[in-house]
């Protein structure tokens, strides 16, 4: 059997290693390198009980798992730890009071503490992502560099047996749509809801080990009344990632060309600046941005695509891709080769629970 996987982010790379282990030829075609859009620039913060009383529980609990077990069985360093997680907020003006963790300034205070490192961990996403598809490369996998530009179906039927790309056509007897919010591409080719991206800025600093294990959830008001959530991520490896000010904006056909908000970054970087002495200017090693993938319902999209025999799809999982991708891929894995998954439910994910995307909006968008 051979599955072609359109897109090298964690959830292609995951699913990729997933296949791979079970002896299944597999074949990623990645039109610009593997963890190049949200993959490889989101907080990859882990949390095993947060989707508690939604239809994401299960799915989480399993990955949350998966995870630890994954930082001992594949090889590579992606710099899983547990954290602790604390919420708080930060106070309109400058001021005095200390704050609950000696390494942050005053006037940053701390509410309470909403994870242990029981149920929440980080990885750092793009070495996550690099390392499951190697590990699916040295079971076999092979990643392609290109742009599928449609599905290949018998001449009878709805049935796929390939994918076309700008140089030719590779045979397959399953594909799988994992594009992130491109993945709304593939809407042209096949019976597929809408696929909407989000953009989310983000700084990240080289604070060493100034800044300890502590993920943070800060509401900060502007001078103007304004209220929004900034989220700290420190990392096994020195870095600390930084990020705010998600919104809409427009998505660019081609995942390289994600631009900045210039704006939204300097705001950042000058509330970095307010929450601890460690997030200096002179430490910034990235600034950035990416478009994370949501659905109409917010759940992701995950299984058969409807009226197209052999096709799959897995995208839409929102803030909680780099948490969700394992037990994702090794659902999707389940499914594809033993027509049914196991280890996770799948059907509050199924594609059919939404209409599909007129191909003609893409057309005239």
């Amino acid at each position: 059997m051979r599955v072609v996987i359109c897109g090298g982010g964690v959830i292609g790379a995951c699913t990729a290693y997933f296949l791979s282990r079970r002896g299944i030829e597999v074949i990623v075609v990645e039109r610009t390198e593997v963890a190049a859009a949200a993959s490889g620039k989101a907080g990859g913060f882990l949390a095993l009980d947060w989707c508690a009383g939604t239809p994401l529980d299960a799915l989480a609990r399993r990955s949350f798992q998966l995870h630890s077990a994954l930082a001992s069985e594949v090889a590579g360093d992606w710099g899983h730890r547990p954290m602790s997680a604390y919420s708080g907020f930060v106070a309109p003006e400058p001021h005095h009071a200390p704050s609950g963790l000696d390494w942050l300034a005053d006037g940053v205070t701390i509410a309470g503490r909403i994870g242990t490192p029981e149920t929440t961990a980080i990885v750092h996403p793009r070495k996550f992502t690099s390392a499951m598809m190697s590990a699916a490369e040295r079971n076999g996998a092979e990643l392609r560099r290109g742009r599928v530009t449609g599905i290949v179906r018998h001449t009878h039927g709805a049935t796929a047996r390939g994918v076309e790309l700008d140089g030719g056509i590779i045979e397959a007897d399953a594909v799988v749509i994992a594009m992130g919010p491109w993945s709304l591409l593939a809407a042209e080719w096949m019976s597929l809801p809408a696929v909407f991206g989000t953009r989310s800025p983000s700084v990240v600093y080289d604070t060493g080990s100034e800044v300890p294990a502590d993920a943070l959830f800060l509401e900060y008001h502007d001078e103007h009344g304004g209220a929004v959530t900034v989220e700290v991520f420190p990392r096994a490896d020195g870095s600390t990632h930084v990020t705010a000010f998600s919104g809409e904006a427009p998505l660019p056909l081609d995942p390289a060309a994600v631009t900045l908000d210039k704006d939204a970054i300097a705001r950042l970087g000058a509330i970095c600046e307010r929450l601890s002495p460690a997030f200096r200017a002179e430490r910034i090693i990235a600034r950035q941005a990416c478009f994370r993938p949501i659905t109409e319902d917010g759940l992701p999209l995950i299984g058969k695509v409807p009226r197209s025999e052999g096709v799959y799809v897995a995208t839409g999982h929102n803030v909680w891709g780099i948490l969700n991708a394992p037990a994702t891929g090794e659902a999707l894995a389940e499914l594809i080769a033993d027509g049914v998954a196991r280890s996770t439910d799948l059907a509050p994910f199924d594609p059919i629970r939404l209409g599909a995307l007129d191909p003609a909006l893409l057309r005239t968008s």
